[in-house]
């Protein structure tokens, strides 16, 4: 059975996006900054050791238009040729209703998430990451996260998407690592107990 991981940047104050989907705090040095090297290596490890990555419509449109060809612009480093190499070539599934078609080695679910990803967990296969707010809570309220990563950024924005959706139970958590960043950057993870 495959674990499957809720992990990404998220404020003090718990939100994954600022109001109007503002990203520009999610660096961890002030506003429109960009992570720590080391950070971003975390997470350029954290994409080649998945096996598959579960995206909702937003994060999928934020990330599609950069990450395929990111490798070979001017100017882009080897830290980011390593990280856009390894998501292009990661597997992917973007479930959305509204997206007419996917590519860089993706394949669009337009049917029931939660009964899609409990098909994907049941396989015997490498660990699934899911990202986007409105799917993760879906997966979340349906108990089918095994393991939450948070990647705190020292920053209070006052709302936007929140990182954890409303639930109808408790969810108790053990914590498995902590780690701190530059910048003031705290790494949290935490399994679920069943």
């Amino acid at each position: 059975m495959r674990k499957l991981t809720f992990g990404m940047n998220v404020t003090l104050d718990g939100y994954i996006a600022a109001p109007g989907d503002d990203l520009g705090w999610s660096g961890g040095e002030g506003p429109d900054s960009s992570p720590s090297d080391e950070l971003f290596q975390w997470w350029s490890d954290r994409v080649a050791a998945t096996g598959l990555a579960l995206y909702g419509r937003k994060l999928w449109e934020a990330m599609s238009p950069h990450w395929p060809t990111a490798d070979r612009q001017p100017g882009a480093t080897p830290a980011v040729i390593e990280y856009a190499r390894r998501w292009r070539d990661m597997p992917k599934v973007v479930f959305s209703s509204t997206i007419g078609a996917v590519d860089w080695n993706t394949r669009l679910v337009t049917g029931d998430a939660v009964t899609e990803i409990n098909r994907l967990k049941a396989e015997d296969a490498g660990p699934m990451d899911i990202g986007g707010a409105t799917l993760a809570a879906a997966a979340m309220r349906a108990g089918l996260i095994d393991e939450y990563v948070l990647v705190t950024v020292p920053v209070l924005v006052g709302g936007g998407t929140p990182f954890f959706t409303a639930l109808d139970s408790w969810v108790n958590l053990t914590l498995v690592e902590n780690r701190t960043f530059p910048g003031g950057v705290v790494l949290t993870r935490y399994e679920t107990r069943r």
